[in-house]
């Protein structure tokens, strides 16, 4: 669900929590870092279930109601609250069913019967293994096996040898063998009583909160440890002082079909394992030599001795990584995500001939696939996937077909209003400005202006000081009173520490005003921005900044500087409003390849990722972000400030108003948090990282029926007007009047999911 949350929003409606108040209510919980809200009903706990069931289906129509824009996609881990949701208009119907429910201690008798119709409702159902995939695939024509997957460089930390032991743990002798996971009635309590009897030299630490039975039946021993439920966080500091893992199941009706997520994470974190004969565990990993299978006691004991002599590191290891390299979450996701884009392309046909009351026309069917014909696919509805959209619809007379992986046109310029009413950038600000003539008339076709001219401001201790540093920035910050350009200039030459070759972003900055203002305006946040030193970053990371010895306290001195008057995303609906074009979101390009006919292919996302990481992955920043509304007018005197320092994890506030223009008596802000994980954002400035797009870079020269446009598709920081640019350029190197016979514009970019 967080990488499903990259790209759209995402709800999980928990179980209810019975309580005293005498109406229902909603509480929200929202999870900043993994854009993720869970939502806890409370309900009166003197209700019947059918009051129950009203309560719910009331709160989750509120929820639709006020929070989301287009019908959600529902998806469902259990079929029990399909009773209260199962009335919800979704986009799509997703079952994911991830275990036989029905067969676990105190299972709900109305759980067969909801499961049916469920699975009836369905568009998609997914199941967490293969033994469950057969015991269903006969139920529904649109089922797929997701066994287990795993994040591997998450359980790869158990493999460091300076990883720090958990304080529960670090007093176990050894050999220790672990367990982590729910104790249920999924364990087989009698086999790890009998085994820890048979080696009471060996020390057993099991990990998870104990559900569905009573503690006092888990088996006591000196050599025994009960460590209670840890985070997953924890896990592999925990794992990384075992000496082996087990999977102590029980052979019963809950555990007949599960495919235990914890055998790959185990493997991926070193660890060998030494499993019960569970189904999907013998049909994935039985035959690898880090995983031993055993019935009972005697064997089970015999095979931890065997995976006990393995060596720490060794062709065992290698084994298990081969094996792992092809089932992680995002490849899982990208396959899910692919099979629920046809899903509500295929619902959203479904409904539109129902609507007309009209029977489907098939289109063309090309080697047993339904296939489209379009003259350009467009997948990504951003700047460079838009403006060549537009220019092949409108100028060319190209038939396009425009699809995008999030649920929204307009890329990371998208606006929306928010809950309070106010038009906030999601992905962060976006601020235009150009010197190009060129590009101010093609965007002018589709808005009017607001004239902006950005200011940010620093804060650095209790002062805020404009940045980039100008005469007014030395003067608050050193209590001077500089008067005269050249008096600025004389003070940072003063200050300036010469370089004699700038090859670095930490170079560029101190030959030109000196170390200490270096570490008070620019390091703190450059380490903060890229995660490296900016002595480790190529020095047009900070070159982008100039400092001025004047007191212009504007960001940007282009020619142009003004807002869209109506928003980013009015300029994009009016750029793709042709009816040469059809736009489709929430719709991965993968997923459209075999169905659609084109030509030609230009590709906005990751280079990287059209060739499958042929080279590996090219390292991206991403960014998260905290979203408040105030009630108050104003939270801050300027559009931007930044946070220069280390004290705080942010690199700066936002505060959309000063952008907008807006008149609300409350106001909006966002939080920024650079990352490593999520979407991408910004390519990492440095030179082993240009060598691999090099490789990347030939693979696309080499290929002559796709484009590759924009920042992403060429591994390069641009401004949102040099994209525009770029597109523009791209489509005049098309000569598309005279011989394009199709087009595809493709990027990386992801109704909310529930």
């Amino acid at each position: 669900m967080r990488r499903f949350a990259r790209g759209r929003k995402v709800f999980v409606f928990e179980e209810f929590i019975p309580c005293d108040h005498h109406l229902p209510f909603l509480e929200f919980h929202p999870f900043p870092d993994d854009g993720i809200v869970a939502l806890r009903p409370r309900l009166p706990h003197w209700w019947s279930v059918k009051e129950r069931e009203a309560g719910l289906a009331q709160l989750l129509a509120m929820l639709v109601e006020t929070a989301t824009t287009a019908a959600p996609i529902l998806w469902f881990y259990t079929p029990m609250m399909f009773g209260f949701a199962g009335a919800v208009e979704a986009a799509a119907v997703v079952y994911d069913c991830m275990d036989e429910l029905a067969g676990f201690r105190f299972a709900d008798p109305r759980l067969v019967e909801m499961e049916e119709r469920l699975i009836a409702r369905a568009d998609a159902v997914f199941t967490g293994g293969w033994s469950l995939y057969e015991a269903k695939r006969h139920r529904h024509a649109n089922i797929h096996a997701f066994p287990s997957a795993v994040d591997a460089a998450h359980f790869g930390q158990a493999r460091r040898a300076n990883l720090v032991q958990p304080a529960d743990q670090a007093g176990l002798a050894g050999p220790v063998l672990g367990f982590y996971g729910v104790i249920d009635e999924r364990l087989d309590l009698d086999l790890l009583r009998q085994i820890a009897a048979m080696r009471p030299d060996w020390s057993f630490a099991m990990l998870g909160p104990v559900a569905k039975i009573d503690p006092a039946e888990l088996p006591r021993g000196a050599n025994i440890h009960w460590l209670g439920g840890k985070s997953y966080d924890e896990l592999p500091s925990y794992l990384a002082g075992w000496d082996a893992a087990l999977m102590p199941f029980a052979l019963n009706e809950a555990t007949r079909f599960i495919s235990p997520t914890k055998t790959p994470e185990y493997l991926a974190g070193g660890c060998p394992v030494v499993s019960t004969p569970i189904a999907d565990v013998v049909r994935h990993y039985g035959a690898m030599e880090g995983v031993r299978i055993a019935a009972d006691a005697a064997g089970f004991v015999a095979a931890c001795e065997s995976v006990l002599a393995l060596p720490r590191d060794g062709a065992w290891r290698n084994e298990a990584d081969a094996a792992l390299a092809d089932i992680s979450w995002d490849r899982t996701q990208a396959r899910m995500a692919a099979i629920l884009a046809d899903a509500v392309l295929a619902a959203r046909i479904a409904a539109a001939h129902a609507a007309n009351d009209e029977t489907p026309v098939a289109p063309a069917v090309q080697g047993g696939t339904r296939r489209e014909r379009f003259d350009a696919l467009v997948v990504g509805a951003g700047f460079a996937g838009s403006v060549l959209a537009e220019r092949l619809a409108a100028d060319a007379g190209k038939r396009v077909l425009v699809v995008d992986r999030r649920p929204h046109i307009a890329g990371n310029a998208f606006d929306h209003l928010d809950a309070a009413g106010i038009l906030v950038h999601r992905y962060g600000p976006h601020i235009f400005h150009t010197n190009s003539q060129r590009v101010v008339d093609y965007l002018s076709r589709f808005t009017t202006w607001r004239p902006y001219e950005h200011r940010v401001l620093a804060n650095v201790g209790d002062r805020l000081l404009p940045i980039p540093i100008n005469r007014t920035t030395l003067n608050g910050l050193y209590g001077l009173d500089l008067r005269t350009d050249a008096e600025a200039a004389a003070f940072l030459a003063a200050r300036a520490e010469p370089v004699a070759d700038i090859r670095t972003a930490e170079d560029v900055v101190v030959s030109a005003v000196g170390r200490e203002l270096y570490e008070t305006f620019f390091r703190g946040y450059t380490r903060k921005q890229w995660g490296l030193d900016p002595s480790q970053l190529d020095r047009s990371v900070t070159a982008r900044v100039p400092t001025r010895t004047n007191t212009d306290d504007r960001y940007f001195l282009d020619s142009f500087q003004a807002m869209p008057a109506d928003g980013y995303t009015a300029m994009f609906e009016r750029m793709l409003d042709h009816p040469n074009i059809t736009v489709r979101t929430g719709t991965d390009y993968r997923s459209v390849r075999a169905t659609v006919d084109v030509g030609h292919t230009v590709f906005t996302g990751p280079v990287d990722e059209f060739f499958d990481h042929r080279f590996g992955e090219l390292p991206y920043r991403s960014l998260a972000f905290r979203h408040e509304t105030h009630d108050r007018p104003e939270f801050q005197p300027v559009a931007v400030v930044n946070y220069p320092g280390t004290e705080v994890p942010q690199t700066r506030i936002t505060e959309y108003k000063h952008l907008t223009g807006q008149r609300h008596a409350r106001t909006s802000i966002s939080y920024e948090f650079p990352s490593d994980r999520g979407d991408p954002y910004y390519p990492v400035p440095r030179e082993e990282t240009r060598a691999i797009y090099r490789r990347y870079e030939a693979l696309a020269d080499a290929t002559p029926d796709v484009s590759f446009v924009g920042r992403l598709a060429t591994y390069r920081y641009y401004n949102m007007d040099q994209v525009v640019a770029q597109a523009l350029a791209t489509y005049g190197r098309m000569s598309p009047r005279a011989a394009l016979a199709g087009a595809a514009v493709s990027g990386a970019t992801a109704g909310p999911l529930a």
